[in-house]
């Protein structure tokens, strides 16, 4: 009996790997990172960038392009031009030209959805102007899709940018109550690429953009801090407040007109103060005008998303999972008239050498 169980596992496991495609690294191409941007003539310009291993064994970058009259014959354009055939499975970042980004990329994204060879955790991001011209550059020894890729890894862990990926910005977009949002790439320099903004959505189209001195409050509201830092003026005197850990909740306070209480908790260690002594008068000092920063920031930030009709705090679908028949049909005007109170507590745990 056991000896008949083994030789069905091994005809089994035959079998199977017999329904396996095998790909060979070096007779195929593959595709880390790419592009979609606007023509002049009303064209999409596809542009994919693969590695290329040298010697030395540092990995250089190869980009094909194309341009076609929609996204589903630019790899068909691409393909032609590339000696062995384009694979998705390792595709580590996907980037938006502002200009298509503000036309809507629900065409460019159906694409990686269909695909099972790609994974969920692919970045996507917008380029400030052309994603060509991002793709194109030369940006350390790991190749350009890596170097992106980390890039957006670092600033989500220990700065600014909220967590996002493809599964992050699906969730958000097809999900009723919410708008997704993006980072966005720009190129500061020839070797240089930078953080400078989250581009936020309406539904796939691009309507607003946040600049980087706004990412830290935006961030307070939809993630959570574990590394942050923030630098706080206040009597002619500078702070830096460093290791930053951070939460937030909302709380529905009313209905018929809705209210929400949001609560962030935040706690910090001093590293740098430029007066004299850090006494405790001057912790609760620091303490106070930061929450009175953090509550004036959000609350305006806030108001502007109102204003603009979207809604990337998913005050939605907050208030739809709390209240029984809520209608999406009425909530864009309930969302205008929408009160939200942020309140903040800023704890001062550590003060450092300066104590």
């Amino acid at each position: 009996m056991i000896a008949k169980r083994i030789l069905l596992i091994i005809v089994v496991s035959l079998l199977l790997t017999g329904c396996v495609e095998k790909e060979i690294i070096d007779d195929v191409n593959i595709e880390m990172g790419v592009g979609y941007d606007s023509t002049d003539d009303e064209k999409i310009e596809g542009t994919i960038m693969i590695p290329v291993f040298n010697p030395d064994k540092k990995i250089g970058n190869f980009t094909f392009s194309a341009t076609a009259t929609s996204s589903r014959n630019l790899i068909q354009e691409i393909q032609r031009k590339s000696a062995q055939p384009l694979v998705t499975g390792s595709l580590e970042i996907a980037l938006f030209g502002t200009e298509i980004a503000k036309k809507g990329i629900r065409e460019f994204i159906d694409s990686f959805e269909r695909d099972p060879s790609i994974g969920a955790r692919v970045y996507f991001a917008v380029a400030d102007e052309k994603a060509k011209g991002i793709l194109s550059g030369k940006y350390g020894n790991r190749g350009n899709a890596v170097h992106l890729s980390d890039l957006i890894e670092h600033n989500i862990e220990n700065q600014n940018l909220p967590e996002t990926n493809m599964h992050l910005f699906l969730f958000k977009l097809y999900q009723e109550g919410q708008d997704p949002y993006l980072p966005i790439f720009k190129k500061v320099e020839p070797d240089v690429i930078d953080i400078t903004g989250i581009a936020l959505f309406k539904d796939d189209t691009m309507v607003s953009e946040l600049p980087p001195e706004k990412m830290f409050f935006f961030k307070l509201l939809t993630d959570k801090f574990s590394e942050g830092h923030f630098k706080l003026d206040f009597d002619g005197k500078h702070t830096a407040v460093k290791d930053l850990d951070s939460k937030h909740k909302f709380r529905l306070e009313k209905r018929n007109p809705y209210t929400i209480t949001i609560d962030i908790e935040i706690k910090g260690v001093i590293r740098e103060y430029t007066g004299t002594f850090v006494t405790p008068e001057v912790i609760k000092k620091i303490e106070e005008t930061f929450e009175s920063q953090v509550n004036k920031e959000t609350t305006a930030m806030i108001k502007d998303f109102q204003e603009k009709g979207i809604d990337p705090l998913g005050f939605g679908q907050f208030i739809k999972s709390k209240t029984r028949g809520f209608d999406f049909k009425r909530w864009e005007d309930e969302y205008k008239n929408l009160t939200v109170n942020v309140q903040t507590d800023m704890i001062i745990t550590e003060v450092g050498i300066v104590e």
